[in-house]
């Protein structure tokens, strides 16, 4: 290892040298989507993006004091993702685990990350990883990078890894294996905004895997009141996807106002597709995709299913 750490900490003087140089004007390619498109970081508001940077260059001096720490790696990383250097992000996990191979951690994040740049088998093979290293491990909460109003963590390293990864494999279109992760994942949630957002994508899964009855035991889990303080628009989608038609009449009051927001689209596009609206459903979809939001996972899955119902027309 004495040999090898020399190394790593060199790997890691341009991610910190350039932690926070980059404009948006001259801002390379972050991904590439499955149909060839090229995706650059989108402009964050003024004041969003002064107090990212702020963030950013608190964890880049933080990391100079000590490059070798495993969680200032992980800050490092995070703090930049969320300016959308995402493949930068991906450098800094990458040599981050030259470092500490058998983190679970880094391989969570990179993981992650790796599904925001559309490199999903990568990203399986991280989380799965991740997942093995942890099996018999205690859980332990999330820190927050983007706190909720109540700076109260909501997520696990346990969730995230299995979320991530079910999410993963159902963007690859393999409903039947992301229903299993996600079953686990409701099992070890420990609030109902983990509930909430694993039963959203667990419903879709079932539904896409053919399975309509386990798919309607989810959504008999789901009640009105629930403690959800993040995954608000999840919660709304499975009350719809109950028939409660208030739920829709506020789905439907939030586009007519002109909210372009990925989750909320995506979720009723796919509810119109396992429902058999596909003309709706590939409206839908268009809508999300042609919104500037590509990070969004809603939009990544809309992209996914686009795709797909493109091969199936070709074939």
């Amino acid at each position: 290892m004495s040999r090898r750490l020399p190394l790593a900490l060199i790997l890691f003087l341009p991610a910190c040298a350039s932690s926070t140089s980059a404009t948006h004007s001259t801002a390379p390619p972050e991904a590439i989507t499955p149909d060839n498109q090229i995706l650059t970081r989108s402009p964050l508001a003024p004041d969003s993006q002064a107090r990212l940077e702020l963030k950013l260059e608190d964890a880049a001096r933080a990391h100079r004091a000590d490059p070798t720490d495993e969680m200032r790696i992980i800050w490092l990383g995070r703090r930049t993702a969320y300016l959308g250097r995402y493949r930068e992000s991906i450098d800094i996990f990458s040599r981050g685990l030259v470092i500490h191979p058998d983190s679970a951690k880094l391989l969570r994040h990179r993981g992650h990350r790796y599904i925001t740049t559309r490199r999903f088998d990568e990203a399986i093979t991280d989380l799965s990883r991740a997942a093995e290293l942890e099996r018999s491990k205690p859980d332990q909460v999330e820190p927050d990078g983007l706190p909720n109003k109540f700076n109260k963590p909501r997520s696990t390293l346990h969730s995230n890894i299995y979320y991530h990864l079910a999410l993963a494999h159902y963007l690859k279109g393999d409903f039947a294996r992301a229903a299993d992760l996600w079953r686990h994942d409701y099992i070890i949630a420990t609030n109902d905004d983990t509930r909430v957002a694993t039963s959203y994508w667990l419903y879709l899964s079932l539904r896409r895997a053919g399975d309509d009855a386990e798919a309607m035991a989810v959504l008999d889990r789901i009640e009105d009141e629930m403690d959800v303080i993040e995954n608000f628009t999840y919660h709304s989608l499975l009350l719809s996807f109950k028939g409660r038609t208030d739920a829709q009449a506020a789905n439907d009051s939030a586009l007519a106002a002109g909210v372009e927001d990925a989750t909320l689209l995506y979720g009723r596009a796919a509810f119109a597709l396992v429902s058999g609206r596909q003309q709706e459903a590939e409206a839908l979809l268009n809508k999300v995709t042609s919104s500037s939001a590509w990070a969004a996972f809603g939009y990544i899955a809309a992209e996914a299913d686009l795709r797909r119902q493109a091969e199936a027309r070709a074939d």
